[in-house]
C-alpha cells in the first residue's frame, strides 16, 4: 500500500535511481511463478535498501525473510566486498529461484541461505551484525527484535518492513487480527526501547529505521 498521492509517488520513483535489469527479471519471474508476489520489496523500496547499505557499509548482515531474494540482492549491492549476508526463510521451495538470481547478481559468495524457522536459526549464527532487515511473519517481529538486539554492533541498524500494515495500525483493532496487534506492540517497543533510536518512514507499507546506541 502507498500512503502518498499517486502522482507524488510516481514523481518520487521517476526521480530515483533506476531498478537494475537483473531485479526487473527477478520481479517478472516472481510474479509468474510464486504465490503472493506482492511480498516483493519492489523497485522503489529496493533502491532505498541499496542506498542505506551503501551509506552504512555493513560487513555482517542478517535478513529475516528471504522470499525470492530481491531485498538480499539490493542490500548486497551496497555492502563491502568482504560482507557476509545471512538470509533466512522457512520456504524451501524458493531456494532454487533465490540461487538462480544470487548467481546472476554476482553476489553469490556474499550470501548464505538458511532454510527453517528464524527463531531457531538466529541463535546458531554467532556473529555481531551491522545491519538487520526484518521482513517476515509479523506476529514474531518483537521476538526477532529480542533475539537480535544483543547481537548488534554499536551503531548498527535494524530495518523493519510493513510496519504500517496497509494503514491498519491507525484503525480500530479487530480483536481477531493478531498481525496488526503484534505490529502495534512492535512499533511501541521500538519507540520506547532505550537501546535504540527509531524513525518510522511512510515508504510503501512503512519502513522503520532503528539505530543501536
Amino acid at each position: 500500500m502507498n500512503f502518498l498521492p499517486e502522482k507524488i509517488d510516481d514523481y518520487s520513483v521517476s526521480h530515483s535511481q533506476k531498478e537494475p535489469q537483473i531485479l526487473q527479471e527477478l520481479t517478472k519471474e516472481t510474479w509468474q511463478k510464486v504465490i503472493n508476489p506482492r511480498m516483493l520489496s519492489g523497485a522503489f523500496q529496493g533502491r532505498v535498501l541499496s542506498m542505506i547499505s551503501k551509506l552504512i557499509q555493513p560487513k555482517n548482515i542478517l535478513e529475516i525473510g528471504t522470499y525470492t531474494g530481491y531485498s538480499a540482492i539490493c542490500i548486497a549491492e551496497g555492502s563491502p566486498q568482504n560482507a557476509s549476508i545471512d538470509t533466512i526463510d522457512k520456504n524451501e521451495e524458493l531456494t532454487d529461484l533465490q540461487n538462480k538470481y544470487f548467481e546472476k547478481s554476482g553476489f553469490r559468495t556474499k550470501i548464505t541461505q538458511h532454510v527453517g524457522l528464524a527463531l531457531e536459526i538466529i541463535p546458531t549464527i554467532h556473529k555481531k551484525f551491522d545491519l538487520v532487515f526484518i521482513d517476515a511473519d509479523k506476529s514474531n517481529y518483537s521476538n526477532y527484535f529480542h533475539l537480535i538486539i544483543d547481537k548488534m554492533n554499536k551503531g548498527g541498524v535494524i530495518l523493519s518492513d510493513n510496519v504500517l500494515w496497509s494503514g491498519k495500525v491507525v484503525e480500530k483493532l479487530d480483536p481477531k487480527d493478531q498481525d496488526t496487534k503484534a505490529l502495534l506492540e512492535y512499533n511501541s517497543l521500538l519507540n520506547s526501547d532505550k537501546r535504540i533510536e527509531t524513525v518510522l518512514l511512510p515508504i510503501r507499507d512503512g519502513l522503520t529505521i532503528s539505530r543501536v546506541l
